[in-house]
């Protein structure tokens, strides 16, 4: 009989929680027994195993940072859309950094295709359109982006920036303005 309480959605918030304070790798189904202090067979009736419930974590914070950066973009455009965006997304690293690792989760290609990933995908290339850029400009920018702000956040919360001048905001805030620069360059030219 399963544990009453105990849901396939309830196990993947708390799971999302506890990646958010031991690292994303550290979850586990029998990390998670213990956090509800329950037997691990008890929770095999919601969850098949690690692998799905860190799929679960990672399908759960793909979907909540999509939502965050969809309410900061809204209504903006150009370099107002860029900076929301970017600093959406730095501030969900910063502020569940566990949830943002499993957001990195390899997927398989149909559980990707049905993911928040493809809105992610959607929203910068929402963002891209107002600084007229054609293929395959258009599809380097997302990459570029994605590669700078992964880059970026992943190296401040390994504290890499903890110990030197300009703070790291000020930093962000230049890499922003740049980005913002480099992406109105590369417009495609008037008809």
């Amino acid at each position: 009989m399963a544990r009453a309480g105990l849901t396939p959605e309830r196990l993947t918030i708390a799971g999302a929680e506890l990646a958010d304070e031991v690292g994303f790798e550290h979850v586990t189904v029998s990390a998670l027994a213990r956090r509800f202090d329950v037997k691990v067979a008890s929770l095999y009736s919601h969850l098949k195993n690690s692998h799905d419930l860190r799929t679960r974590i990672a399908l759960y914070a793909l979907e909540e940072l999509a939502d965050r950066v969809s309410d900061a973009v809204a209504g903006r455009a150009g370099k107002d859309a860029l900076a929301a965006f970017a600093d959406a997304y730095r501030d969900y690293a910063r502020e569940h950094p566990g949830r943002y690792d499993a957001a990195r989760l390899r997927l398989d290609p149909e559980t990707a295709a049905a993911s928040a990933g493809v809105r992610h995908s959607q929203m910068t290339r929402a963002i891209l359109r107002g600084y007229d850029l054609t293929e395959p400009d258009q599809t380097h920018a997302v990459r570029m982006l994605g590669g700078v702000f992964h880059g970026y956040v992943s190296l401040e919360l390994a504290g890499g920036f903890d110990h030197s001048a300009p703070d790291a905001r000020e930093s962000w805030t230049w890499i922003v303005d740049s980005l913002d620069a480099l992406l109105r360059n590369r417009a495609a030219p008037p008809n």
